[in-house]
């Protein structure tokens, strides 16, 4: 057990953080009216019970702490990952960032070690990679809690050991890169969104939640480096020091949220309808939202884009399929020197297998104010569109359309 002097200072500490942070909770969980944004404030908010709890168990449970600490370290991963899909949810997801920066760049910049590099286009391959970054850190970090337990096991591991027989130096070099590149990703994603977040005042909601996660990450190792220095007496002192830290910073960050996150924005909104405190519980506890995340951003056919709407039923989400609004990779190329989409078969639908002349025939679709997707009048007749792309029934319509004027009336 930590000395009884920290103990006394980071119960309190830990009580009021834990109550401040259930009771905003409670709050959106009663005001439940943007299912899809609130989802992701419920899971970042508690941050704070868990970074609390788990901290202050670390130091009366000292022998035990490598467990508590490892599922702390699981749910930093996991709020990184879910403020950056808050982002994304508040413009209007990925299709619509697409359209909205359309033809934009990111130029380079020293501040963002991206100097030497030429502008990144702000396309679908940029959404991508942003989602990539933060989902790779939720997937890796759990993988390392697991090889640290083994190691542990066999006497490999111990928490603050810089020497290179141990793992924890190894580990460390891992994690921190896995780390940086996730924290990095969400940067990039802010500062070319951040004309479309400024409705939503990102600025405290960004600053809070660096501040817990990137600034509790580096003070970690801080200490076990003064541990290291002699500094602080051994990594075991330096570990207590560390937990104790944390439960008086989660105060602070409990008083954070309260202004970062209020839910008085949703209060009496009334748009996602009634629902249960237990309902809405359910839906922001429900992990089906990252699984099919993960699947999608990790896909080989990522360009088969599936949009979001806000009202979500007992069926789920709604999905609108926009492969063409979201051209990615050699797409985006052709795009831009063609100035139209050519289909990939110009099989996909056949309008009547009798007369041949018909199956032969395009039609072609334009997106409105979609710079992206103009095509030229003169090839409207030769290109080839791939109908597949829309979601309708075209079973029970005559194969021969009549002419909208026929010749001679008007």
């Amino acid at each position: 057990m930590a000395p009884l002097f920290y103990i006394l200072i980071a119960l309190p500490c830990t009580v009021g953080a834990m109550a401040l942070a259930i009771l905003h909770i409670y709050k959106h969980l009663l005001n439940y009216t943007e299912p899809i944004f609130q989802r992701y404030i419920v899971r970042i908010i508690f941050m704070v019970p868990v970074y609390a709890l788990m901290s202050f168990l670390s130091l009366v449970l000292n022998k035990s702490s490598i467990y508590f600490n490892s599922f702390r370290e699981v749910y930093e991963a996991w709020v990184i990952y879910n403020f950056l899909s808050l982002c994304l949810a508040w413009v209007g997801g990925p299709g619509a960032v697409v359209i909205s920066l359309s033809g934009k760049v990111l130029k380079p910049k020293w501040s963002l070690m991206t100097c030497c590099l030429p502008p990144t286009p702000l396309d679908g391959r940029f959404i991508r990679r942003c989602k990539q970054g933060g989902l790779q850190f939720v997937i890796l970090k759990p993988i390392l809690v697991i090889v640290t337990f083994i190691l542990y096991a066999k006497g490999k591991y111990e928490d603050g050991n810089f020497s290179p027989m141990q793992s924890y130096l190894y580990l460390t070099i891992i994690y921190t890169i896995s780390y940086s590149v996730a924290l990095y990703a969400l940067v990039l994603f802010y500062v070319a969104c951040k004309d479309l977040l400024q409705p939503f005042n990102p600025v405290p909601k960004f600053i809070i939640i660096k501040s817990v996660v990137f600034l509790t990450y580096w003070q970690g190792v801080l200490v076990f480096l003064a541990a290291k220095s002699g500094l602080i007496r051994d990594t075991k002192e330096a570990a207590e020091v560390q937990n104790f830290i944390i439960c008086v910073e989660m105060l602070i960050a409990a008083v954070g949220h309260l202004y970062a996150f209020p839910y008085k924005e949703y209060a009496g909104a009334n748009i996602g309808g009634d629902s249960s405190f237990t309902a809405s519980l359910a839906h922001a506890l429900k992990l089906n939202d990252f699984y099919h995340d993960t699947v999608h951003q990790f896909a080989p056919t990522y360009h088969d884009y599936v949009l979001y709407n806000h009202n979500e039923g007992e069926d789920g989400a709604r999905k609108y399929r926009a492969r063409t609004f979201v051209p990615t990779g050699p797409e985006m190329d052709t795009v831009r020197r063609n100035k139209h989409m050519f289909a990939n078969k110009a099989d996909d639908i056949q309008l009547s297998s009798s007369n041949p002349q018909n199956s032969s025939e395009a039609v072609k679709l334009e997106a409105p104010n979609s710079s992206l997707l103009r095509g030229d009048a003169s090839n409207s007749g030769s290109a080839v569109y791939d109908l597949s792309l829309i979601d309708i029934d075209i079973s029970n319509y005559p194969t021969k359309v009549p002419a909208a004027i026929e010749p001679g009336k008007r």
